[in-house]
């Protein structure tokens, strides 16, 4: 490992509780956008993907260079675009999203490969040093194998009513 890694330096830093030391908070954001474990992807306005973590990278099948300068229509299924960019514009013209505090929105998402994913996800509006939107960050978690257990027991439960 990179002596200089975000991670080593997390586990580098002094621990909370150690003479008042905390965590220097950019240090935790780059483990975080770094993390292979939930996709981590920020959009600007238009809907351009500026930052794919390697959680997106293994999620969506596609490298950051395939990705980033590209919509997110690359992850998102033909027939919900539409809603999905009604929503978006409402959030870059208001800053306000209903998924932004804390609800979780559960929607298919498209890999490069044409396959479907399972996600739940969580937006964070990004703003400006004026307050204006200028972009959102979702964090995004693949959630196929619950959904399809979850399918797979309610049709044993339809089968024995």
């Amino acid at each position: 490992m990179d002596p200089g890694s975000a991670a080593q330096r997390l586990r580098a830093a002094p621990r909370p509780g150690n003479a008042g030391e905390v965590m220097n908070p950019s240090q935790i954001a780059e483990a975080l956008l770094a993390s292979g474990a939930d996709a981590i992807v920020a959009t600007d306005r238009d809907g351009i993907i500026r930052h794919w973590n390697p959680g997106a990278e293994r999620i969506f099948g596609r490298t950051a260079a395939e990705a980033v300068g590209k919509s997110l229509d690359l992850i998102i299924p033909e027939q919900l675009r539409a809603r999905h960019w009604e929503g978006f514009r409402h959030v870059m013209q208001t800053g306000q999203s209903r998924y932004g505090e804390g609800d979780l929105l559960a929607v298919p998402g498209l890999r490069k490969d044409g396959s479907r994913v399972s996600l739940e996800f969580t937006i964070a509006t990004i703003r400006d040093a004026a307050g204006e939107t200028v972009g959102v960050a979702a964090i995004l978690r693949d959630v196929t194998a619950r959904f399809e257990e979850m399918k797979a027991l309610r049709r044993k439960l339809a089968e024995r009513s």
